[in-house]
C-alpha cells in the first residue's frame, strides 16, 4: 500500500467515523453548581401564570469573555413566604466548568412573579443590562459594572405596570444607535378575576386564554438618555387582538430595517414589517405566517428566525400545542412565506408535544442550523383525563440535513434529551468556549437543566462578537455572512427570541471540515460594512465597527 493511498483511507474512514459518532448532551447543572429551582406557586386555584413561567438568559454580565447564566423565578399568589423567597438566580461562569452563585448580591431582589428576560446594553456604556417581564410589573436593571444591577424601572419609563408580560426583545428599530424594546403581553388575568375552568366534567384545570381579554403589546423607543417612550400606537404595532407570548426581531426582507414576529396564543400571529425608521405595518396574513397549515390560528408560544436552507433569507419557527404541530415557515423572498411544516419533517415529529422555547442552532457544527425545542404541557393534571400524554415531556433536537429537512435525533443524543420535565425557556450559548453550543433549559416548578455539548466541536466553528460604535454597542441587528466551502452562511445578532429567553449574543458559525473561511462580511445596523478575508476556524473573534478584528481567542480544548 502506498503512503498516498494509506493517507486517503485514513481521511475517508476518519471522516466516516466522525460522522457516525453522534453529538451527545449531558445535564451538568448539579456538578456545575447551578442548583436553581423555579418556584411556580402551583395552587388549587389554578392561576394561569403558575404554568407559564420559566425564563433563561445566557450573557457575559462581567465582561470576562465567559458566558454567565440568569434564571428567572416566579413566586406565589397565595403563599407570602414562597413569594418573598422567590429570587432570580445569577450564576457567574468560573471558566473551569463550574459557576458561582452570585444571586444574593446581584441587586435583582424579590422576583415579584416574573416570567421572562432579555438583555442588551441599552445605554451603550459597555455593560449588558437586563429587562425582566412579569405579572403586574416589569423591571429594567442597569448593570453598574461592578457585578451588580440597579433597578432603574421608574426612571426609565419602561415598567409597563398592570399587565401580564411574557417575552421581550431588544432591537434597533430606527438604526439610530440605541436599542429599542418590544414586550409581548398576554391576557388580562389578575388574581381578582381568576376564572374557574374544568375538563372532563369537574376536573379543575388551567384556563384557555380565550376566557380572558387580549392585551396589546408594547414597543418602547430608546430616547438615548436612559429613558424609554411607549410608541406602540404611533409606530403601528398597537393591536388589541393578540395574546402575545414569543417575539423575535429579524430583517426578513433584507432591506436594512429590523422587522418583528410575534407568536400569539390561539389568535393569528403578527409579522410587523418595518417600513423604515421604526414605522411598522402588520402583514402576517399577506406574508403567509399568521395561521397554521389548515388556515386557523394555533397556540403560538415560542419563536425564532434563521436561514435554515442557505438561501440568504430568514425563515420562521413557531411552537404550538400538541395535536396542532409546530409551524415552520420558509421565506421565498419578496415578503412571502410558505408553510413547510410537514414537508420539512417538523410536523410529524412535533405533533405529540406542547412546545415553548425554540432556537435554531448548529449543534453539530456542520454549517446548517438545526432546531432545539423545549416541551411541556400546560395542564398539570392532564393525565387524569387524556391518555398517552403527561405534564412532563421530553425536549426535541431536530437535525437539519442542510436543505431545511429535519429529523428527530434527541433520543440518540445522550441523557440530556432523554429528560422529561415541564420545559419553558430555552437559551443556547457556548458556555465553555470550546466551539460548540450548550443549552440552558428553564423548567416550570423544577430544577434547571444545563446541557453540555459533547462532540459538536469535532467539526470546526467560529464565534463572532460584534461591538458597535455608530451602531448600538452589542451590534444587535447586525447581519453576518460567512463564505466557506462554497457556501454562504447568514446569521444575525438577536437580542431576545425563543420563549421568555435569550441566547448568547455572539454569532456562531459551524464550518464542518473547513479550517479557513474565504470571507466574513458584517453589515452593521447603520449600513456600514466590515469585510474580512481568510478567516481561520476555531477561534472567538471580536469585530468592532469601523476597526475590524480587535480581539481573537482560540477555543478551549475540551
Amino acid at each position: 500500500m502506498t503512503k498516498a493511498l494509506a493517507t486517503a483511507l485514513i481521511v475517508v474512514f476518519g471522516t466516516a467515523l466522525q460522522q457516525s459518532v453522534p453529538v451527545t448532551f449531558t445535564n451538568i447543572a448539579a456538578q456545575a453548581g447551578i442548583n436553581f429551582k423555579h418556584q411556580n406557586g402551583a395552587s388549587p386555584q389554578k392561576y394561569m401564570p403558575e404554568t407559564m413561567g420559566g425564563g433563561a438568559l445566557i450573557f457575559d454580565y462581567d465582561g470576562d469573555g465567559l458566558q454567565d447564566v440568569l434564571l428567572i423565578n416566579g413566586g406565589s399568589f397565595v403563599d407570602t413566604r414562597v413569594a418573598s423567597a422567590a429570587r432570580h438566580g445569577l450564576y457567574r461562569n468560573n471558566g473551569n466548568g463550574t459557576f458561582a452563585d452570585k444571586s444574593a448580591n446581584s441587586g435583582f431582589g424579590v422576583a415579584g412573579y416574573a416570567m421572562g428576560v432579555c438583555s442588551a446594553d441599552y445605554d451603550n456604556d459597555g455593560w449588558p443590562d437586563v429587562y425582566v417581564t412579569g405579572v403586574g410589573s416589569n423591571k429594567l436593571y442597569r448593570n453598574n459594572g461592578t457585578g451588580a444591577f440597579v433597578d432603574v424601572t421608574t426612571k426609565s419609563g419602561a415598567g409597563g405596570t398592570g399587565l401580564w408580560s411574557s417575552s421581550c426583545a431588544f432591537g434597533d428599530i430606527d438604526n439610530d444607535g440605541d436599542v429599542d424594546l418590544f414586550v409581548t403581553n398576554y391576557v388580562d388575568f389578575t388574581v381578582d378575576n381568576n376564572k374557574y375552568c374544568a375538563a372532563a366534567g369537574d376536573i379543575r384545570v388551567y384556563c384557555h386564554p380565550n376566557v380572558y381579554n387580549s392585551l396589546p403589546d408594547i414597543l418602547y423607543r430608546n430616547n438615548g438618555d436612559g429613558t424609554f417612550t411607549d410608541i406602540s400606537k404611533e409606530s403601528g404595532i398597537y393591536r388589541t387582538d393578540g395574546n402575545g407570548l414569543g417575539v423575535v426581531f429579524g430583517d426578513y426582507d433584507n432591506d436594512g430595517w429590523n422587522d418583528l414576529y410575534v407568536a400569539n396564543d390561539s389568535v393569528p400571529n403578527f409579522l410587523f414589517h418595518n417600513k423604515g425608521k421604526g414605522s411598522f405595518e402588520e402583514v402576517g396574513f399577506w406574508a403567509g405566517v399568521a395561521v397554521g397549515v389548515e388556515g386557523r390560528p394555533l397556540a403560538g408560544m415560542g419563536t425564532d428566525m434563521a436561514d435554515m436552507d442557505g438561501d440568504g433569507l430568514l425563515d420562521i419557527i413557531v411552537t404550538n400545542l400538541d395535536r396542532e404541530t409546530h409551524s415552520l415557515f420558509k421565506n421565498f423572498g419578496k415578503g412571502l412565506f410558505t408553510n413547510v411544516t410537514f414537508e420539512s419533517g417538523v410536523g410529524e415529529v412535533t405533533l405529540p408535544f406542547v412546545g415553548f422555547g425554540a432556537v435554531f442552532v448548529d449543534y453539530d457544527n456542520d454549517s446548517d442550523p438545526d432546531l432545539a425545542i423545549a416541551n411541556g404541557d400546560i395542564t398539570d393534571n392532564v393525565a387524569r383525563f387524556r391518555d398517552n400524554t403527561s405534564y412532563e415531556q421530553r425536549n426535541l433536537l431536530l437535525e437539519n440535513n442542510g436543505s431545511g429537512k429535519f429529523r428527530d435525533v434527541g433520543l440518540r443524543s445522550g441523557p440530556g434529551f432523554a429528560l422529561k420535565k415541564v420545559s419553558r425557556g430555552l437559551a443556547v450559548g457556548d458556555l465553555d468556549n470550546d466551539g460548540d453550543m450548550d443549552f440552558v433549559v428553564a423548567n416550570n416548578g423544577q430544577t434547571v437543566d444545563v446541557l453540555r455539548n459533547d462532540g459538536g466541536n469535532r467539526n470546526n466553528a467560529l464565534l463572532v462578537r460584534t461591538l458597535g460604535t455608530k451602531s448600538n454597542r452589542d451590534g444587535i441587528g447586525a447581519r453576518l455572512k460567512l463564505t466557506v466551502g462554497g457556501r454562504t452562511l447568514m446569521h444575525h445578532v438577536k437580542g431576545g427570541s425563543s420563549y421568555q429567553a435569550q441566547s448568547d449574543l455572539r454569532v456562531h458559525f459551524g464550518m464542518g471540515s473547513a479550517r479557513i473561511a474565504d470571507k466574513l462580511e458584517v453589515l452593521w445596523p447603520g449600513g456600514e460594512i466590515t469585510t474580512l478575508e481568510q478567516i481561520e476556524a476555531n477561534q472567538i473573534l471580536t469585530i468592532t465597527e469601523g476597526r475590524g478584528i480587535t480581539d481573537k481567542q482560540p477555543f478551549k480544548k475540551s
